[in-house]
């Protein structure tokens, strides 16, 4: 059965292909953790879909010596458990690979492949004969097939069981039934294959810096170092857990230790319009507030957002984007709404917006944000996405200094207010473009109200066309001058690099990898990671450098690459649009598919390798085709 001269330690990926609703996340998340444990580098995808069950969904699950942690479309061995996903589980296993199969009913003959190995398992009739109740059994076929895999890919069943322990430990009768249902499908393995398979993982030291996390949870929890105290919001795909989370951790932290009573206000809201008023309105007040969305929620706060632009007032926003237009695949994942934030409501309007690349980025730029926000007076969006949010990654500890200050910006005291003839709500005294800001209540010639109708540097009504332009055109110098505080880009050189790849966000580990790949080749790139807009100046000088440029991202109508050309001198035909959009994570296939075809001899020999979509891409070009490709899965 092993294949003679291959050595895949380390180096594979494998996918479980279940029906959603029937408890396989547990046994999911279980294997992913093991491997991580063994000190391996490891990734997970969930592919689930957007209804409660019914329907296929898939964990993906790559493992990387080498800490490539991109998904990748690939797969060397597929566990295929729902007979309507089957067919594609079984065409997606690449040449040499494996398909572990329910043998308890027959595999129909059309779908086996010469080029696999089938590996079957009675599992369901094992689970009929040893545990009792429908429920049970189906939730024992999950925990069955990590016994299975545990077997097959040599994963350490000790730290498995530990892995069980610490969930069940009070639960015994759930503890014994778990180790069961690992052993039987373990036992079974051994006896009837020659485990393990080429595809076999061996104990690093690679992980012990890392937690396990995904990105919504690391965002609640940087709200909560951030001191965020008010947070509102209408549940929505893929953001709604990161409201629970910052829930979970108010509940532990952000109660009186005396009285017990809470110390923060979380509402949900009867839609997002109301929930940003509601953010606004705290804010205004001077409390820390934020609200989690995605993209339909962004167009439904859109008036919002721009009071809070032109009255001036701070307000966190996590956009979790997910693919559209209008409901669109709520549970898959795009980098679609940069556009919609950069310029969100109508009228002249520009955001403060900051792209985190994982959970660990999460957690630092929701700290960030809420700086930000107070010290331009103005809503900054922090845009994370399905992938980076729902996801767990791998990612360096979260490391915290205890010396931090929050920076609450221009806020005057109660004696400073004194110290003034009068106070102005708009009037910038010493020409900073950030006018200073009371709060409510503070003292009586502070500011009790404020205005999102046309309005003088003296925060008086007006509705002349001089005084409307010193304010608006002061607020874009604001906005202009804040890309100075904002995080700076990444840069990656390498010696004698012939051409510049440019990305954002949870993009980063597939043009990462990509860039290796194009080394193989002899192809040198330098890689550029925005990381928030307003656009630093050295986004500018780095697209002057280079010729040409190739701007990854998640999108149909390359919207990264339209902000590039609004806000740089560079002209558009120097940004070479690299799109992938068909909603699951970006691989550096797709990143290589979308360079390759425009490098010519640049881009030959090396890998060797087959992409899929990798010739028509050529043809296209080949034909002149000016027009991004269609994303495809």
């Amino acid at each position: 059965m092993a294949r003679s001269g291959l050595d895949r330690t380390n180096d594979f990926a494998f996918k479980i292909g279940t029906v959603n609703g029937t408890g396989s996340a547990s046994a999911n998340g279980l294997l992913m953790q093991a491997i991580f444990r063994m000190g391996i580098p490891v990734s997970g995808k969930n592919i689930f879909p957007s209804n409660i069950q019914g329907l296929p969904t898939w964990y993906e699950v790559r493992v990387s010596r080498d800490g490539h942690m991109a998904r990748t479309p690939r797969f060397d061995l597929t566990v295929t458990l729902n007979p309507t996903s089957v067919e594609q589980d079984i065409a997606e296993v690449v040449p040499g690979g494996y398909v572990v199969h329910d043998s308890s009913w027959p595999l129909d003959e059309s779908l086996r492949r010469e080029d696999v190995t089938f590996l079957g398992v009675p599992m369901g009739q094992m689970c009929v004969e040893a545990f009792e109740g429908a429920r049970t059994r189906i939730l024992m076929k999950n925990i069955l097939y990590v016994g299975i895999l545990a077997a097959l890919l040599d994963i350490d069943t000790e730290v498995v069981k530990g892995l069980l322990r610490e969930k069940f430990e009070r639960k015994p009768k759930l503890l014994d039934s778990n180790f069961l249902a690992v052993k039987m499908g373990y036992d079974y393995a051994k006896e009837h294959f020659e485990p393990p398979l080429p595809l076999r993982l061996e104990a690093m030291d690679e992980t012990g810096d890392c937690v396990l996390m995904d990105g919504n949870t690391a965002a609640a929890l940087g709200c909560l170092y951030a001191g965020a105290t008010v947070a509102a919001w209408y549940p929505i795909t893929p953001a709604t857990s990161l409201m629970d989370r910052f829930q979970a951790f108010c509940e532990g932290y952000r109660k009186d230790p005396e009285t017990g009573k809470n110390l923060y206000c979380i509402i949900q809201a009867e839609d997002e319009l109301a929930a940003i008023g509601m953010v606004l309105g705290a804010s205004w007040m001077g409390a820390r507030s934020f609200t989690p969305t995605s993209g339909p929620g962004i167009s439904l706060m859109s008036e919002f957002i721009g009071f809070s632009y032109y009255a001036e007032i701070p307000a966190v926003i996590f956009d979790v984007q997910r693919t559209g237009p209008s409901t669109g695949m709520p549970t898959r994942t795009q980098q679609c709404d940069l556009l919609l934030c950069a310029h969100a409501s109508h009228g002249d309007t520009k955001h403060i917006l900051l792209f985190p690349a994982d959970p660990s980025e999460c957690f630092k730029m929701a700290v960030r944000a809420f700086d930000l926000a107070d010290r331009f007076q103005t809503a900054v969006f922090v845009l994370s996405d399905l992938d980076i949010a729902m996801n767990d990654w791998a990612c360096p500890r979260m490391e915290w200094d205890d010396s931090y200050e929050h920076d609450r910006g221009r806020i005057l005291s109660s004696d400073q207010i004194d110290a003034l003839d009068a106070f102005h709500r708009y009037l910038d005294v010493d020409e900073q473009e950030v006018a200073t800001r009371t709060l409510p209540g503070v003292n009586p010639k502070g500011a009790y109200f404020t205005r999102g109708s046309g309005h003088t540097k003296f925060g008086g009504y007006t509705e002349d066309s001089d005084e409307y332009v010193e304010v608006v055109d002061r607020i874009a110098r604001k906005i202009a001058g804040s890309a100075d505080s904002l995080p700076e880009p990444i840069l990656v050189s390498r010696p004698e690099a012939q051409i510049g790849i440019v990305a954002v966000g949870s993009s980063d580990g597939a043009v990462r990898e990509a860039i290796d790949r194009l080394a193989e080749r002899g192809v040198q790139a330098d890689y550029m990671r925005i990381r928030a807009f307003p656009f630093h100046d050295s986004v500018g000088a780095f697209l002057e450098d280079h010729d040409p440029v190739f701007v990854v991202e998640q999108n149909r109508d390359a919207q990264l690459r339209s902000l590039l050309t609004l806000e740089t001198n560079v002209p558009q035909e120097r940004l070479v649009p690299v799109q992938y959009y068909g909603g699951l994570p970006l691989s550096a296939d797709h990143v290589l598919d979308g360079v390759l075809p425009h490098l010519g001899e640049l881009g030959e020999g090396g890998e060797g390798e087959e992409r899929a979509g990798g010739a028509a891409a050529k043809a296209a070009v080949d034909a002149g085709a000016a027009r991004p490709k269609v994303g495809a899965s």
